[in-house]
C-alpha cells in the first residue's frame, strides 16, 4: 500500500498545486475584476492603493504561475510571504487567532505555497517539462565531453 502511495506522490502533489494556485489566483482576480463576488463586499481594489492592489496582482500572476507550473518555488516563495504580511500586519492586529481575526485564508495560504517552496511542482507541472529538457541536454553534453574527438 505504502508503494502506491508513494508512487503517486509526485500527481498527488502536481494536483495539489494545481487547485491551491487556482484557488489563489481567484482571490485575486476577485480583487482585481470584481469577479465571483469582488473584494470584500463586492466591487474592486483602487490600483496601485497598498497593499490590496499590490497583494490582488501577486495573487493573480503567483497564483497562475503555481497553477501552472512555472517557475513554482519562486512564485510560491513570493505569494507566501504576501500572505505573512497579510495575516501580521492586516488581521493578526484584530486578534490573536485567525478563527477571531478573520485571517484563515492568508494563513493557509502562506503555509501551504511555503510548502511548494520546498516540494517544488510535483508532476503535471511546466518547471518538470523544462527540467528533462534540461537534464537530456546536460546529458548529452556530458558524454560529449567524456568521448575523445578524433580529428
Amino acid at each position: 500500500m505504502t508503494g502506491r502511495l508513494n508512487s503517486a506522490q509526485p500527481y498527488a502533489l502536481g494536483l495539489f498545486r494545481i487547485v491551491i494556485g487556482l484557488l489563489f489566483a481567484c482571490h485575486g482576480a476577485a480583487s482585481l475584476f470584481g469577479v465571483l463576488g469582488g473584494a470584500a463586499g463586492g466591487g474592486t481594489v483602487d490600483a496601485g492603493t497598498w497593499p490590496g492592489w499590490y497583494a490582488a496582482v501577486i495573487q493573480l500572476v503567483g497564483g497562475g504561475l503555481v497553477a501552472l507550473g512555472l517557475g513554482t518555488r519562486a512564485a510560491a516563495f513570493i505569494s507566501s510571504g504576501s500572505m505573512a504580511y497579510a495575516y501580521f500586519k492586516v488581521h493578526q492586529p484584530e486578534a490573536l487567532w485567525p478563527m477571531q481575526n478573520g485571517g484563515e485564508a492568508s494563513a493557509i495560504f502562506c503555509w501551504t505555497m511555503l510548502l511548494l517552496v520546498f516540494t517544488g511542482s510535483g508532476a503535471l507541472g511546466i518547471d518538470r517539462l523544462f527540467a528533462s529538457r534540461g537534464e537530456s541536454g546536460a546529458k548529452a553534453e556530458s558524454e560529449s565531453e567524456r568521448t575523445p574527438v578524433a580529428a
